[in-house]
């Protein structure tokens, strides 16, 4: 199988300094796992790689979108995918990088989703949907979408109605495709997933809270205040960013700046917490902590990747 690296972890763990250094020893280049950084515009928030850091290694779905457009774990997947397969087929490997998991391991895996943790928002949504049209309506989408999947549920099992629907609309594909992918053992890649992560949750900590008052004094406020001119707080899935959508308030008046900015550090902390667990959730997974030389430590384990 050919081989991929997913270089994954925590915020503020040093993900995309890291990714640039393994290309260069290894001929590679980098695909974003990031939810945000596939817009543009969105720039310090999402703290996209520089332009310098762009040029040092290829780099793909970066700046692939405009706010207003809606971005799926199953568009990550098919632009992913063709990326996967341009760079493999010019001999170089490739990196995933980035801090959504659940990017990167659809790319790879079809799984199940109650297996993972899903997705939050698509799930919100849907249960907003039962609410308002009723739990008939979703599972009269169900019947036609994958009536197999629907022959094996009440029609008013919320829960299980729901959870199918979130499968469809996360992934493009049915529960019923998806068990036909996972029973046929069919694997194009072979990837070796890391995560950085640190032991002291307190170095992690202070490394977000010191990229979030970098963010400031690079000018967030005012990238932020431009884009939420432009409709960003109602954008489907930017609007929802971390680092923007606390500022959305202050912008109307509601709170002050310092309260927006804790907000931001405490939120992207609780993310930090969340990226840890969901990386722990997959088989084979190495953490690597950025308390010692995670360089060093990451490249004999792509080395030894390679070589198996």
């Amino acid at each position: 199988m050919k081989k991929a690296i997913v270089l994954g972890g925590q915020t503020g763990a040093g993900k995309t300094s890291l990714a640039i250094e393994l290309c260069r020893e290894f001929g590679g280049e980098i695909i974003s796992a990031d939810s945000m950084q596939v817009y543009r515009k969105m720039d310090i928030g999402t703290a996209k790689p520089t332009a310098e850091e762009l040029a040092a290694a290829p780099h793909h779905l970066i700046d692939a979108l405009d706010i207003t457009e809606r971005f799926s774990s199953a568009d990550f997947v098919a632009l992913a995918s063709k990326a996967l397969e341009d760079i493999t087929s010019r001999g170089k490997l490739p990196f995933v990088t980035g801090g959504t998991g659940l990017y990167s391991q659809m790319l790879f895996n079809s799984f199940s989703l109650s297996q993972s943790g899903g997705d939050p928002e698509v799930r919100r949504a849907l249960t907003e949907e039962a609410e308002k049209r009723g739990v008939g309506a979703l599972y009269e989408e169900l019947c036609k979408a994958d009536p197999v999947s629907a022959a094996r549920t009440q029609p008013n099992n919320v829960r299980r109605v729901i959870r199918y629907l979130e499968i469809f609309r996360v992934t493009g594909m049915t529960p019923t495709q998806m068990n036909a992918i996972n029973n046929s053992g069919k694997r194009e890649y072979d990837p070796l997933y890391i995560c950085l992560w640190s032991a002291d949750r307190e170095l992690i900590y202070s490394r977000i809270d010191a990229r979030v008052e970098k963010m400031f004094a690079s000018g967030l406020e005012r990238e932020a205040r431009s884009l939420w001119e432009a409709g960003l707080e109602n954008a489907p899935t930017a609007g929802a960013a971390i680092g923007y959508k606390e500022l959305f308030p202050y912008f109307r008046g509601e709170y002050g700046l310092e309260e927006a900015k804790e907000l931001i550090k405490r939120r992207s902390r609780n993310y930090a917490k969340r990226q840890q667990t969901f990386f722990k959730r997959i088989p084979g997974c190495v953490f690597v902590d950025i308390a010692g030389d995670p360089y060093a430590s990451v490249k004999e384990l792509v080395y030894a990747h390679l070589e198996r």
